[in-house]
């Protein structure tokens, strides 16, 4: 029995079964609406919370030929891990004064810098290292966040990295951006950042720079914006199955699959007479006699308890409502008197195949998005992950051959 059968069978509290085949078509849909331009896979944050490494081998065997984390200690791990190709980029773009910025360089990182203080400590950085470092100035277009403002901001960052290349200390390997508002169709911001982006970038190569890479497009704007593609896309959250937004369509409709599927183990099942209070604070009373079900998951796996009394669960082929409040290791059901025994399965979502809620439906139940219903999934819930690609099947070849 292999290790992933094993793990598929031993009885666990619960589990995160994380489909790989769903996301090497997820890569490949997504390569195919990008056509044209290259992939880059996001795998910040644990791969949204389905583990970093065999989603990043998974979706480079499916065609993407760059990786991106936030951190640059999430990029170090990968380059080190292996199963990456060495010719499979990584770029890292959150990073702070005093970072490792010459482990960076070691490594052949594309950092991202936005402003001055970033391109100072990168280029001590290569002089430490004896070796250009590969930099990518990020470019502020209207989100506000991370990125170097236009005008004189942006003359002053691309000469002095210009002149720093000229000095063999680094490659300005690529000229980025962030859409605010590319999850909501039509927003007027749209169209104001792709044309601030234009303009930079025409700056940028009008001074000298000469990028490998010009990129903008997150999940949504790969899946809806193709005058945002560049030279390559970088889907994150469309990668694992999920809608940036159910204004631009569900999974389906964006020939997508969710690859999470959290289940449970019921741990407990009891009779309970009308009038009960259920959980801390009693915000809910069995209104009747019922059964009442213990799902052994809580907010301290991930549950967010602000879908107490709302969350949606799948048990014993029935949608249940939490009953009360979530707790930190735990959350009741009301099973209407029925009795399933303790073991069975608690799905609290998946594709929505077997008619289980999906990560979008607790998104609603909590008044947050499914993005963070998938990240926050605990370290307390092992990941098991299935369909992993043949042994024989060597990454760089199934990449190519697409």
């Amino acid at each position: 029995m292999s290790e992933t059968a094993a793990q598929r069978t031993a009885p666990l509290r619960a589990r995160a079964e994380i489909d790989l085949a769903a996301l090497r078509a997820n890569v490949r849909a997504l390569r195919e609406r990008a056509r044209g331009a290259a992939v880059m896979a996001v795998v910040k944050a644990d791969a949204y919370g389905h583990g970093a490494l065999p989603c990043a081998r998974a979706a480079v065997a499916a065609g993407a030929t760059w990786l991106g984390t936030a951190t640059p200690q999430e990029a170090l791990a990968l380059r080190a891990a292996d199963g990456i190709p060495a010719d499979v980029r990584i770029m890292c773009w959150l990073w702070t004064p005093g970072g490792p910025w010459r482990e960076g360089v070691e490594a052949g990182l594309d950092m991202s810098v936005s402003g001055m203080w970033a391109l100072a400590e990168v280029t001590e950085a290569a002089r430490l290292a004896g070796r250009p470092a590969r930099v990518q100035l990020k470019a502020d277009t209207g989100l506000g966040r991370g990125g170097c403002q236009p005008g004189e901001d942006w003359a002053e960052l691309v000469g002095e990295a210009l002149r720093a290349e000229r000095e063999g200390l680094l490659r300005i390997t690529g000229l980025w951006s962030h859409f605010a508002c590319a999850d909501e169709p039509g927003h007027p911001s749209i169209a104001a950042q792709l044309t601030r982006f234009r303009e930079m970038v025409a700056y940028a190569e009008g001074q000298g720079v000469r990028p490998e890479v010009r990129h903008i497009a997150n999940s949504p704007a790969t899946l809806t914006l193709p005058e945002a593609h560049f030279d390559l896309v970088r889907p994150g959250i469309a990668m694992y199955g999920i809608s940036p937004s159910p204004e631009i369509g569900t999974p389906a409709d964006l020939g997508l699959r969710p690859v999470m599927t959290l289940t449970a183990s019921v741990a407990l099942v009891k009779q309970v007479p009308g009038g009960h209070g259920v959980s801390y604070g009693h915000r809910y009373t069995t209104p009747g006699r019922t059964t009442l079900g213990l799902i052994p998951l809580g907010y301290a796996d991930g549950i967010p308890r602000h879908a107490s009394s709302t969350g949606p669960v799948l048990v014993d082929g029935k949608w249940r409502t939490v009953a009360g409040r979530i707790a930190m290791d735990q959350f009741v059901v009301d099973l209407g008197g029925d009795e399933p025994e303790p073991g069975a399965e608690a799905v609290l979502f998946g594709p929505g195949d077997r008619g289980e809620p999906t990560a979008e439906d607790w998104a609603q139940a909590a008044g947050t998005i499914a993005y963070e219903i998938v990240t926050r999934i605990g370290p307390r819930v092992p990941r098991v992950h299935l369909n992993e690609a043949p042994a024989g099947d060597h990454p760089v070849n199934e990449r190519r051959a697409g």
